[in-house]
């Protein structure tokens, strides 16, 4: 007998999941594309706070030279079963229609428009409009379990429709999807994320976590016709730009000697204020990498920068 692989994935943990009594606890799925042209991108988050009794839904629509759609609210309220949030002025369903092979996300929902992603540090309003999405995450690639957290990343291609106000824009793509659950503090401590498909095919993922005193690196490389190799070595360095977004990273991940240039190319950030006034600013956005070896992809990036870690704090 072989031993089990650490990083298998469950398909019953595609459901939901019995909450801890922490006021923090939450269940997340992360939803991500970017176009075969790179020209649109998204993602979008629903994050469930059972024991707060509410959903975190916090989507954008980005991409070069468009203006940045933030449908963003904190105070929906807990779906009874599954992912189906509805109330007044909208209505969004994520359901597995394949247990890790195929999630739809559907719905309509308020967003606002802004001319750049500076606007939502600086808390301007924008402008108001509606965002309804038909998109379906097909799994490209091996599910991963990872062997720390309760969390699983799944690559994706991206298929179907994103309609802003009355205009429809056709999506095909990349992507990626994951899904966690447990106790999430986001001020405690720093990170970088990542994922991403190379052009010849190969899965990126790394989360570089930045607990004080110490880095965790985690995450795989997915060659098309190789194995999932686990990483066990990540340094990510960003240069950091406007309002303390990345302007610029590298990314070294072992085995393998992978170097990798990342270059934000559309930014769509969140600023989040904890209930004691704790606050972290969360840049995340689509970038172009391009490897050592002369490769290039598309995906999106995040950093998680809590108050005391950006620069003067």
């Amino acid at each position: 007998m072989t031993d089990p692989d650490p990083h298998a994935v469950d398909p019953v943990d595609e459901g939901r999941h019995v909450p801890s009594d922490d006021p923090l606890w939450n269940e997340s799925h992360y939803l991500d594309f970017v176009s075969a042209d790179g020209r649109l991108s998204g993602y979008a988050r629903i994050g469930l706070y059972p024991n707060l009794g509410v959903t975190w839904w916090t989507t954008m629509i980005a991409g070069p030279d468009r203006p940045l759609v933030a449908s963003v609210a904190y105070d929906w309220p807990m779906p009874s079963a599954g992912l189906a949030l509805a109330g007044d002025g909208f209505s969004v369903g994520a359901d597995v229609e394949v247990p890790l092979d195929r999630l739809r996300l559907h719905g309509s929902a308020p967003a606002r428009v802004h001319d750049g992603p500076e606007e939502i540090y600086r808390g301007e309003p924008g402008t108001s409009t509606t965002i309804a999405f038909d998109l379906t995450w097909t799994t490209d690639g091996v599910p991963y379990q990872y062997d720390v957290t309760t969390r699983y990343e799944i690559p994706c291609l991206v298929g179907g429709t994103v309609t802003v106000g009355g205009d429809v824009l056709a999506v095909g793509g990349e992507g990626q999807r994951d899904h966690s659950w447990g106790v999430r503090d986001w001020w405690a401590f720093g990170w970088c994320w990542f994922a991403g498909r190379l052009d010849d095919g190969t899965r990126i993922h790394g989360a570089d976590i930045r607990i004080p005193g110490s880095r965790l690196p985690l995450g795989y490389v997915q060659h098309p016709a190789g194995p999932v190799v686990t990483i066990d070595a990540l340094d990510v360095t960003e240069e950091l730009g406007a309002e303390g977004m990345p302007s610029s990273a590298r990314a070294h991940i072992e085995p393998g000697g992978l170097d990798l240039v990342i270059d934000p190319v559309a930014y769509a950030p969140l600023v989040l204020t904890a209930d004691d006034g704790r606050v972290s600013r969360f840049p995340r956005g689509q970038v172009r990498f391009t490897a050592g070896d002369g490769r290039t992809g598309t995906g999106w990036i995040e950093w998680n920068q809590p108050e005391s870690g950006r620069p003067g704090q």
